[in-house]
C-alpha cells in the first residue's frame, strides 16, 4: 500500500500553489473556499509542516510548500500527458479523405460501410474535394483523384486506370454505333475536365468539330442527368457510370477506353507522420480496386 496523502488533498494544494490563492484555486476547481482551505489544513496535518504562510494579503507558499508544489506538479503532468494518450488511444482514429463529389457518391461510399466493418477502429470524414491545395496545407490526409504528372512531394499509389467512354440516354443507343456517330449529336461537358471529349476522340482518331452543338454542366452528375433525360451524349469515366448503366438509366454503345489518366490515392511525403491508419486504406483501398 503506497504511503501517500489524499489524492484530492493534493490537488487542491497543486491548485492553490499554482495561484497562490484559495479563492483562485476553489473557482478553478469548482469548489467552495473553504473545501480548499480544509484540504490543504488535513494535507498539512498529514506531513506535519506547514506549505502556505497566511497573511491579510492572501496566502504565500513556503519553502516546504515549493518542495512539494514541483512534485505534484511534474506527477499531475506526467498523469495529464498518459491519460491523454489512453484516451486518444481508445478513439478511432480519423482520417479526412477528399474526392470529387462523382467519385464519393458512385464509387467509395458504396464500399465505405465494407472499410468500416473491417477497420472499426478508423473513422473517415469524407470531403468534396479535387483541390490540392487542401493536401499542400493539410486540410485533408489524402486525396483520390484522378490524373498523371503528380506533384514530386506527394506519395502517389495508383488505385486503377481511368477509362472514359460516352454515355447516353438507351433510346440514343442506336444512333451511335462507330465514333463518327458523335459529331452528328449535341456534346455534354463539364467544366472540371473541358478536354475529355478531345482526349477521347484523339484515342479513336477522330476530329471533333469546333462549333458542335452542345452544353457545359459544372458537375459530373449534372451532366449525367442531362444525358439521362435525352439532352446530348456525355464523356464520362466508367467507375462512375457503372450503377447507371446497371440500372439502365444510361448506356454506354461504344464502351470505354483509357485515357492516360489513373485513379490514385494521393498524400503528402511526410515520414515524421507515419500513420498506421493511413497505410490500411490504402492496402483496403488497393484490395477493393483490384
Amino acid at each position: 500500500m503506497r504511503r501517500l496523502p489524499s489524492l484530492n488533498a493534493l490537488r487542491f494544494f497543486d491548485g492553490a500553489a499554482r495561484h497562490s490563492s484559495f479563492t483562485l484555486a476553489a473557482k478553478e476547481l469548482c469548489v467552495t473556499h473553504s473545501a480548499v482551505s480544509q484540504q490543504v489544513r488535513q494535507l498539512e496535518e498529514w506531513l506535519g509542516c506547514p506549505l502556505f504562510e497566511r497573511r491579510p494579503g492572501g496566502v504565500h507558499v513556503t519553502a516546504a510548500g515549493l518542495d512539494l508544489q514541483r512534485a505534484t506538479q511534474e506527477a499531475f503532468d506526467l498523469l495529464e500527458r498518459r491519460c491523454d494518450e489512453l484516451k486518444r488511444s481508445s478513439q478511432p482514429a480519423e482520417l479526412a479523405v477528399g474526392a470529387p463529389a462523382s467519385f464519393l457518391s458512385n464509387w467509395l461510399i458504396p464500399r465505405l460501410e465494407r472499410f468500416e466493418a473491417l477497420h472499426p477502429d478508423i473513422r473517415i470524414r469524407l470531403q468534396t474535394a479535387a483541390d490540392p491545395a487542401l493536401l499542400n496545407t493539410q486540410r485533408v490526409d489524402a486525396l483520390i483523384l484522378a490524373g498523371r504528372g503528380w506533384p514530386g512531394e506527394w506519395a502517389v499509389t495508383p488505385l486503377f486506370a481511368e477509362t472514359i467512354g460516352p454515355v447516353c440516354a438507351p433510346a440514343w443507343a442506336d444512333r451511335i454505333r462507330r465514333p463518327a456517330d458523335v459529331l452528328d449529336a449535341p456534346l455534354l461537358h463539364t467544366t472540371s475536365r473541358p478536354d475529355a471529349w478531345q482526349d477521347w476522340a484523339a484515342r479513336q482518331d477522330l476530329r471533333l468539330a469546333t462549333r458542335q452543338p452542345g452544353r457545359e454542366f459544372d458537375h459530373l452528375g449534372h451532366m449525367l442527368e442531362a444525358a439521362a433525360a435525352g439532352l446530348g451524349i456525355a464523356i464520362a469515366p466508367s467507375v462512375l457510370v457503372e450503377a447507371d448503366l446497371h440500372r439502365g438509366r444510361l448506356a454506354a454503345p461504344l464502351g470505354f477506353v483509357e485515357s492516360g489518366a489513373a485513379f490514385s490515392l494521393c498524400t503528402r511525403k511526410d515520414p515524421a507522420r507515419a500513420d498506421a491508419s493511413l497505410e490500411r486504406l490504402r492496402g483496403w483501398l488497393l484490395e477493393s480496386a483490384g
